[in-house]
């Protein structure tokens, strides 16, 4: 396991879009949907969800260092309006880590842990939903291993994607603590 200390704070979308410019158009995220765009474009994307209450993005840092992008969402107003039934508690989330030259074994692990921890830290939140596009089964282990449940893959205008659940419960249980 990494170790380390694991922090967000409210993603700055000026003063971050040079710095996410580099990872949402690394090879490495071409899940992200972002590989042709401009800094411009990445300011724009980040100052509209800035502008938007119930989308929100942070900056993870790892020891103080930009190490991740975590957004969270309230999945009955973005993302997923009428692909499912959502219920009250649920949180929609999506997380990237930063590309690197040096992987560390277990990172991105800890970074979806962290990521979990943060959203479980709101004691209003009672499910995690997350719909990854169903090409990316690196991410589809993480999520199992953190405790989601594949549901159904769904049609979203720009991927077919499968639909998971995590709830607080299964996300202690899947890090081996008892509730």
């Amino acid at each position: 396991m990494t170790t380390g200390t694991f922090t967000v704070r409210p993603l700055d979308p000026l003063k971050d879009a040079e710095l996410l410019h580099g990872w949402v158009t690394h090879p490495k995220a071409a899940f992200w949907m972002m590989q042709d765009a401009r800094l411009r474009d990445v300011e724009r994307e980040y100052l509209r969800i800035a502008a938007d209450e119930h989308h929100h993005a942070y900056l993870g840092l790892h020891d103080g260092a930009p190490a991740f992008l975590m957004e969270k969402y309230d999945p009955r107003y973005v993302e997923l309006v009428g692909l499912y039934d959502p219920e009250p508690g649920d949180v929609g989330m999506h997380f990237l880590v930063a590309p690197t030259d040096r992987p560390v074994h277990g990172f991105t692990r800890a970074v979806i842990t962290a990521v979990m921890e943060e959203l479980f830290a709101d004691p209003r939140t009672r499910r995690v939903v997350v719909e990854p596009d169903v090409g990316n089964k690196a991410v589809h282990a993480l999520n199992e291993a953190v405790g989601f449940v594949p549901v159904r893959e769904i049609d979203k205008p720009e991927k077919r994607a499968l639909l998971s659940f995590c709830t607080r419960e299964q996300f202690m249980a899947a890090r081996g603590v008892a509730v």
